[in-house]
């Protein structure tokens, strides 16, 4: 995997303050590389990834009466079953949810069982003060308490203490009371989608064993949502009285799940132990999409290239085929051949923002004049729709530089160190950029009001 801050793990962003504070104070320097202690917090992004989580849960939020593009969810790289709701419309999922789901289904039980929370008002009601919690009060919390866990208790108690209104609270943990409504709102949800709560179900089975055991050996879940046999025995009740109990997962949403969980397994494990769980006796697309990332990161580019080659001559209309493609070509210097397989991922999938960046990223490392054009108008378009994103500015402002536009690549570079929670530089490059730009102008105004941002009173 790239150690640089662009591939398959990104920096948590997105057009939400909360996600600008996340980016600056998770652990950025090591987004591509296995977590180094056991508390360590990385948030990833991919664009394969968040579509199928975004897929199978958009009906769920509709149905609890949430609007799906303002449900913030953000993927933990933890291999733990893990998942939960923070001030607001936040969900975190841990990539172990996922991976160790057996069905589509039971992911959306998860997702349901979090939007049960959110309607419910849990979390703003027992504490008002969390509904607009800071990111550095959650992730300090979040940090401090998994500190604690691994066995470092001073660094944990350092770290609560910087959120220590959050952490005083206990906002993660729900009353049985909590979890039950949460359970029963979730199950309203599915039914009205027409899904059956089976899935709900044996997730917490997977769990349920859980709760005689420390909590050092305790699946997070556990410790922040009170389980027991008594509640999966009223959800089951209720599940095989359901006229949908005998429903099935869409077969596209059970592939779409295979190629994810290869996926994260491919740039998450040790190649050695990709191979073994993907042998090439498995011939399943999930498999030799598994292995084709474990080449890549051995490295050994082209034998990824030719993995991921036939798939593409097998399945040529999966977009996120050709972007992994992009990426293994990019990252061993092809910026030609990357910014083809980048364009036709983008041609399947037009207007994800993570495509259109790697297809400006490859454009631009090619150097010549017509490709840094069309690559700086890719990324002002794929900035307008990932507002918050800094390594997408900082590659817009690589091309506004190229392009002789100073004042442009001020205001860009402005922007990533916004994004990116850096107010004091970000307001240097927009006072900067004021100086250039015509007054009045919409740019002009754009860096008037990053001048202007106060710092969050944390």
């Amino acid at each position: 995997m790239s150690k640089t801050s662009f591939g398959f793990f990104r920096p948590a962003v997105s057009g939400q303050t909360f996600r600008r504070t996340v980016q600056a104070l998770c652990v950025a320097a090591a987004v591509m590389l296995p977590m180094q202690h056991a508390w360590a917090i990385s948030l990833i992004r991919d664009a394969e990834t968040e579509r199928f989580i975004r897929t199978i849960s958009e009906p769920v939020f509709v149905a609890a009466g949430l609007n799906p593009q303002a449900v913030d969810t953000y993927i933990v790289n933890a291999p733990s079953i893990n998942a939960f709701v923070t001030g607001g419309q936040n969900v975190f999922m841990h990539t172990g949810t996922i991976q160790q789901a057996s069905t589509p289904n039971e992911i959306i039980g998860v997702m349901a069982h979090e939007a049960g929370h959110i309607t419910g008002g849990h979390l703003s009601r027992s504490q008002e003060a969390v509904a607009a919690a800071t990111a550095p009060a959650i992730i300090g919390y979040l940090l401090g308490i998994g500190a604690i866990f691994a066995g470092a208790g001073d660094a944990g108690l350092a770290l609560i203490t910087g959120g220590q209104t959050v952490a005083q609270r206990s906002f993660l943990t729900y009353s049985r009371t909590q979890e039950a409504a949460a359970d029963q709102a979730a199950l309203d949800f599915l039914e009205r989608t027409g899904q059956t709560g089976q899935g709900l179900v044996s997730f917490f089975d997977k769990l349920a064993d859980q709760e005689a055991l420390s909590e050092r050996s305790q699946d997070p879940y556990v410790r922040t949502h009170p389980l027991s046999r008594e509640r999966i025995a009223a959800l089951t009740n209720r599940v095989s009285e359901s006229p949908f109990r005998d429903a099935k997962d869409p077969p596209e949403w059970q592939d779409m799940m295979e190629l994810v969980q290869a996926k994260l397994h491919g740039f998450i494990d040790r190649p050695q132990t990709t191979f073994r769980r993907f042998p090439e006796s498995n011939t399943s697309k999930a498999a030799r999409y598994a292995r084709a990332i474990a080449y890549y990161k051995i490295p050994s580019t082209d034998r990824a290239i030719t993995e991921i080659d036939a798939l593409i001559a097998d399945y040529p209309d999966n977009p996120f085929f050709h972007e992994f493609k992009g990426q293994a070509l990019f990252e061993s210097g092809r910026a030609d051949e990357s910014a083809v397989a980048y364009a036709a991922a983008n041609d399947l999938r037009p207007d994800e923002p993570l495509i259109m960046i790697g297809l400006g990223q490859s454009l631009l490392a090619t150097e010549t004049p017509a490709n840094v054009t069309k690559a700086r108008m890719i990324l002002e378009q794929a900035t307008q729709i990932e507002r918050d994103y800094p390594t997408a500015f900082r590659i817009l402002a690589q091309a506004y530089a190229q392009e002789g536009n100073n004042a442009m690549a001020a205001l860009s570079t402005a922007e990533q160190n916004a994004a990116a929670g850096n107010l004091p530089e970000a307001k240097q490059w927009a006072a900067r950029a004021k100086r250039e730009l015509s007054e009045g102008s919409p740019a002009w105004r754009r860096a008037d009001d990053i001048s202007r941002i106060e710092k969050p009173n944390f």
